[in-house]
Parts: structure tokens; C-alpha cells; sequence
């Protein structure tokens, strides 16, 4: 069956429950009264609720509706959060700057409303110290903890030792900062533009000013 309303002279029954175009209740009346104002009104009649007993039908621009809902669609579409899980791997004996590397990119990941799945892999002797990669996780929960939290205590894998850290802020709310910020950028470059402006038009008042007097020494 199709998901399309019936409109105008698709629709199939002697009388109609009908609302006008502002929502007011016009009341029951037969179907060729209700075709005859959508005519009168240059609009559509639409059956919204086919199942009624009569049948409720509104009166309405039915291309608009279609667009101004396909457009509603589509920004829900682009606001709705997805969980995204990142991964970061690091080992047990990583060194000073490696680590401030791998916890910028999980400090970015938390930022965005991502959950972390931080790994640390173990090779060779090293399976026999997993106090060491526990310590490192606990390190860097604690260098995030503004951020983030320990959604999934650390935890042994095979050869590999496994935390999950959870953000702080909704993946939602750090889109709609995202594109505060983004807008707040572009305004600031907007005004940097208008306040540069003005500059321009000094040398030309002072060009003028230099012309004037040349011409009262010649006089």
C-alpha cells in the first residue's frame, strides 16, 4: 500500500469530516461540498485520517506540505546522534610523547561526544606485567576526567587489556557547540572584514587633503 494520502478526486466516500485551512473544524459535509472549497481556496483536499468514521480530510497546499516535510526530514536526519565507538592502541611502555599524542586524540574523540575503547597490547615479557598497562589506564582516565568517565573497568583480552571511556557530554549537545562555534568563527571573520574596511579609505581622504593644499601653494 502506499504511504501517499489520498487527495481531491482519489478519495472514495460520500461525506467528510472537514478541517478548513487554519485547523478550524468546518464540520461533516458531503464530498463534492468539501472539492468544491478546495477549489474555491486553490487548494488540495487531503485525507488525513483514513480511518475515521467519516474519513477527516483538511484542507491544505499539498506541495508545500510535501516539501516543508521532506525538509523537516531531512534535518532530523542530519541532527540525529549516532554512538561512534573510536579506538586508541597504545603499549605498556610508550614513551612521553607518543602518550601526549594518543591522549589529544582521545581528548578529540570525547570532545565530539565519542565513546574510547583504549587497547593496550602486550608483547612478549610483557604479558607477565599487566599491572603496567592497568596503571597507564588508570593514568589516562585520570588525565581525561573532565572530559570522559570509565564506562568499562580495564579488563584482560588475551594479550591485550581493554577500557572503554564514556563522555561527559551528549553526542547532540556537542554538535549543536560544534556548529556554535563554527557560526561564531564565521562571524568573526565577517567582522574582521567590515572593520578593515574603513582602513582603506584613510589614504584616499589623505591623497585629497595633499591635493588641496598643492593647489592653494599654487594659487
Amino acid at each position: 500500500m502506499s504511504a501517499e494520502p489520498r487527495i481531491n478526486d482519489r478519495i472514495r466516500v460520500p461525506e467528510v469530516r472537514l478541517v478548513g485551512p487554519s485547523g478550524e473544524q468546518v464540520g461533516i459535509v458531503p464530498l463534492a461540498k468539501a472539492l468544491e472549497l478546495a477549489q474555491e481556496y486553490d487548494l488540495d483536499l487531503v485525507e488525513v485520517a483514513a480511518n475515521a468514521r467519516p474519513p477527516v480530510c483538511k484542507l491544505m497546499d499539498y506541495g508545500k506540505f510535501k516539501y516543508e516535510s521532506a525538509m523537516k526530514a531531512r534535518e532530523a536526519r542530519k541532527n540525529q546522534a549516532h554512538t561512534v565507538i573510536k579506538e586508541m592502541k597504545l603499549r605498556p611502555k610508550i614513551d612521553p610523547h607518543d602518550y601526549d599524542t594518543k591522549k589529544g586524540h582521545v581528548v578529540r574523540f570525547l570532545k565530539q561526544g565519542d565513546k574510547v575503547k583504549i587497547t593496550i597490547m602486550f608483547r612478549g615479557r610483557e604479558q607477565s606485567r599487566p599491572e603496567l598497562g592497568y596503571r597507564l589506564l588508570q593514568r589516562l582516565a585520570e588525565d581525561v576526567q573532565d572530559l570522559g568517565f570509565i564506562e568499562s573497568n580495564p579488563k584482560q583480552d588475551g594479550r591485550n587489556m581493554i577500557m572503554v571511556l564514556g563522555p561527559h557530554k551528549k553526542k547532540t549537545e556537542a554538535m549543536a557547540e560544534a556548529r556554535e562555534a563554527q557560526a561564531a568563527r564565521k562571524a568573526g571573520r565577517l567582522g574582521d572584514s567590515a572593520d578593515e574596511a574603513p582602513a582603506d579609505e584613510a589614504p584616499a581622504e589623505a591623497d585629497a587633503e595633499q591635493q588641496v593644499d598643492a593647489q592653494a601653494d599654487a594659487g
